[in-house]
């Protein structure tokens, strides 16, 4: 029997259908991925009537979806893109994917960063978001693996007078190693530094989240400089849009019992909201007003 999908009371029309048609564009398409991914395909007429738009809005969402990379155009709708587990697309292609997203995640996830602290900014299109939300913060020592990265807290150091630091500018450890496509470093010169340092917290994005998998990259070199910065943090803050749910790469580098926070956007389903609840400490959704009195983005006990 197959699991509930988020179509599942929709189905006949009633008031549940209406409740669609005030979505946002990346809601909906969300919605629409996620019924691709479980059921292995969708017709375009059949989103059309469960979610009560028209064809032109279902084709603009499969068309949107399709230049993301996750799904097929198939005659009359679309099928899930069957992504190799070792395949590991640039920096730059995947810095247009869920921009929107990534940058909802970074200016949440900043809230836990405290002035004067230590900490890790592992590679990828989400932590170079971070990290431009991130430069403001005083006095931050930040060791990353980012070339990305580091510039943008070089580029903050300067003076605007032109007079030397800025006051209060990180002071930014780059780790050194081999470059991937990812523009990432990593391999033995990487995790050795590593190895000998300690965070207050590391920020790290992932390829692909799930419960049996945990976190997972593509790259095994990257695989193992990862489980190296999940071993010298003291709380690890996995920074993933909701597309990065149930995807699993060639590698897993930690389990999400090794999570303490995934902070994560409001494209995410129900469906899948409700696994992370059931299998993670804490998760975060960017805009969304936490349940316990604050304490996600708190981190003044480190």
């Amino acid at each position: 029997m197959c699991p509930a999908s988020v179509f599942d009371n929709v189905e006949g029309a009633g008031p549940a259908v209406s409740d669609h048609q005030n979505l946002l564009a990346e809601q909906r398409r969300a919605l629409i991925l996620d019924e691709v991914r479980r059921r292995g395909g969708v017709r375009v007429n059949e989103l059309t009537r469960k979610l009560n738009v028209s064809d032109m809005t279902v084709r603009r969402d499969l068309d949107a979806l399709a230049r993301q990379g996750v799904i097929e155009k198939v005659h009359g709708g679309a099928v899930p893109v069957a992504e190799a587990t070792a395949h590991e697309p640039g920096f730059e292609a995947k810095s247009t994917l869920e921009l929107s997203a990534k940058q909802d995640i970074a200016r949440e996830a900043a809230r836990m960063a405290v002035p004067g602290s230590a900490i890790a900014l592992a590679g990828g299109t989400t932590a170079y978001a971070l990290a431009q939300e991130l430069v403001d913060v005083p006095e931050l020592t930040v060791v990353t693996n980012s070339v990305q990265v580091a510039d943008v807290f070089h580029a903050a150091q300067r003076s605007p007078a032109g007079s030397g630091p800025r006051p209060g500018a990180a002071t930014v450890v780059l780790t050194g190693g081999v470059r991937t496509l990812s523009d990432t470093l990593v391999g033995p010169v990487a995790d050795a530094a590593i190895r000998s340092l300690h965070f207050d917290v590391l920020f790290i994005g992932v390829h692909g989240i799930s419960v049996e998998a945990g976190l997972s990259t593509p790259n095994l070199a990257e695989a193992e400089t990862n489980r190296r910065f999940v071993h010298s943090a003291r709380r690890v803050v996995v920074i993933a849009d909701h597309t990065k749910w149930g995807t699993v790469g060639l590698s897993s580098f930690a389990s999400l019992d090794q999570v303490d926070s995934l902070v994560t956007d409001s494209g995410l389903s129900d469906r899948s909201r409700e696994e992370m609840t059931e299998h993670l400490r804490d998760l975060v959704v960017a805009g969304e007003t936490p349940d316990n009195g604050g304490e996600n983005g708190d981190l003044a006990d480190i």
